[in-house]
């Protein structure tokens, strides 16, 4: 009975560190997959608007690719990208727009596994 509970135990704690393991904040590779017609149809934008919008997230996905490749200062390449497209898209987009796309960008970047300081 013994050898069971502490099989058991051993079994428990193995399967908690490898998912605590999977849960763990890392700076993933970018892929680089934003669908701007998508994300146009959510924030429900102008057609000038949307041409901004998709050099914009074309822009973002190349200083994404730079900073999750690095090798040097990453946190710092990382943030900046971030924030610069945040900055971009502010410029573009009206204030309702803007609070959904952080909204989105934010939920993107959390499940990717992405943490921006």
């Amino acid at each position: 009975m013994k050898r069971l509970g502490l099989t058991l135990m051993a079994a428990v704690c193995l399967t908690a560190t490898t998912f605590a393991a999977g849960n763990q904040p890392t700076t993933a590779k970018w892929d680089g997959n934003i669908n701007v017609t998508k994300l146009s149809k959510y924030l429900k934008l102008s057609a000038d608007q949307h041409e901004e919008v998709a050099n914009i997230c074309e822009y973002f996905s190349t200083q994404m690719e730079r900073a999750t490749t690095a090798k040097k200062d990453q946190e710092k390449k990382l943030h900046n990208a971030v924030y610069g497209n945040l900055k971009l898209m502010k410029k573009t987009l009206t204030d309702k727009q803007y609070a959904d796309y952080a909204k989105v960008l934010n939920v993107t970047l959390q499940n990717k596994g992405i943490e921006v300081k």
